[in-house]
């Protein structure tokens, strides 16, 4: 029974992993293709917007279909559209809206891999085993993302740009070759919910305990995906008066490290909240967190060497209550509204990530622009939206998960 389950959750986590090798295509190879289109940063952001916007307008019904259809069947439909807009963009993006489309569709099928991946996984363990498998599986979306910026730059340099996407969509359908013959051959745990209507998310925002951690997630993503998308730029930036930041020291180097470290940061987390409490891990950690994103923007006047571990030491912080808050939301959904209730918390979420990397770059703009005060302030910002989180634990007060204190 041990070994079912590890192989199974082996099977699952490595074709998350395969899926995600997409993730920044894009982004890593952005410089040629902003040569050779000849775009201006906006249009740029356009595209790299399309695959956050596609996921998040697509979330809400995929991952409620779970709940009326097989999240396997869900899987193995978005695993196809997910190389479909890999391939689509090798084959036919050649200019700022045909890439956007075929972007935009990548992201669509995210939406159908990563949330009923993991409701796939957890319909198949035990409740009391769930918060550590979806804290494993979530922080393979860290992983994924990591090896996406090399593996897309690698393969780039040796066959072309195209490649880089090709590559993508057939390792897209390869994790389909891990994930269907294990989530076939494992029986679920739990019997079949009833049939509810689709959309029915009223149930969901009465949810007390699920909605607490589904805030506390946006808030979270809010902090994370802001400083994902300004890392480099603020690296660059501390960069300007240092010589040499080459090799392991580069800003490209850090932000993924940044971005690695994720993996073993979420399940240390959430191993934390199963020992103390998961309620006081998210606020200890968000507090922290708050702190330093209101101390990291001021390293960039020390120098490039403290900024760049300022980086290491928060890409630690914005990581440590991801995986809990993901399990707390799971692990509170109420019977049959499992998909619903991950549905919303993905929506929020990703609304957040959406939002965050405009909201910092207007504060950058608002407080100065390119100076030391001027990331200060951006960094700030992120660090009063994450002194949210604990006010929401506070207000709607989540009970327990089975098992837990």
């Amino acid at each position: 029974m041990e070994r079912s389950i590890s192989r199974l959750v082996a099977c699952m986590c490595a074709a998350h992993i395969l899926s995600m090798l997409g993730f920044a295509t894009f982004a890593a190879l952005l410089p040629n293709y902003a040569a050779a289109w000849n775009m201006t940063n906006t249009e740029a952001g356009w595209i790299g917007s399309a695959y956050l916007l596609g996921y998040t307008l697509t979330v809400p019904l995929l991952v409620t279909l779970t709940d009326r259809v097989s999240s396997l069947h869900i899987y193995v439909f978005s695993a196809i559209v997910t190389a479909i807009g890999h391939a689509g963009f090798a084959l036919w993006a050649g200019d700022v809206w045909s890439a956007a489309l075929f972007r935009a569709l990548a992201g669509i099928g995210l939406s159908g891999t990563y949330m009923p991946g993991l409701t796939a996984l957890a319909e198949r363990v035990s409740p009391l085993r769930q918060s550590r498998v979806t804290a494993l599986y979530t922080s393979c979306f860290m992983v994924g993302a990591a090896i996406s910026y090399p593996f897309s730059t690698v393969i780039a340099s040796m066959y072309g740009e195209a490649a880089s996407f090709w590559a993508a969509a057939a390792a897209v359908l390869l994790a389909m070759c891990f994930a269907v013959p294990i989530l076939m051959s494992s029986p679920r745990l739990e019997a079949p919910p009833p049939k509810r209507p689709l959309f029915a998310f009223a149930p969901v925002l009465r949810n007390r305990n699920a909605m607490a951690y589904t805030l506390c997630y946006a808030i979270h993503s809010w902090e994370f995906y802001g400083f994902q998308a300004w890392v480099v730029a603020f690296l660059t930036f501390a960069a300007a008066s240092s010589e040499n930041v080459m090799g392991l020291w580069a800003p490209a180097v850090i932000a993924s490290a940044v971005t690695l470290i994720g993996m073993p940061t979420m399940i240390a987390g959430n191993e934390f909240a199963i020992r103390s409490g998961r309620t006081r891990a998210i606020a200890i950690v968000m507090v922290v967190s708050a702190l330093f994103a209101m101390m990291l923007g001021a390293a960039g006047m020390v120098s490039y060497t403290v900024a760049a571990i300022g980086c290491l030491i928060y890409g630690v912080t914005t990581m440590g209550e991801s995986a809990v808050v993901t399990a707390g939301a799971l692990g509170s959904a109420a019977p049959g509204q499992r998909g619903a209730t991950m549905a919303v918390h993905s929506t929020l979420g990703f609304f957040g990530a959406m939002c965050a990397p405009l909201a910092f770059g207007m504060v950058l703009d608002a407080a100065g622009g390119n100076t030391h005060f001027a990331w200060w302030a951006a960094f700030a910002h992120m660090g009063l939206v994450m002194l949210l989180g604990p006010v929401v634990l506070w207000w709607l007060k989540p009970t327990p998960l089975p098992g837990e204190r």
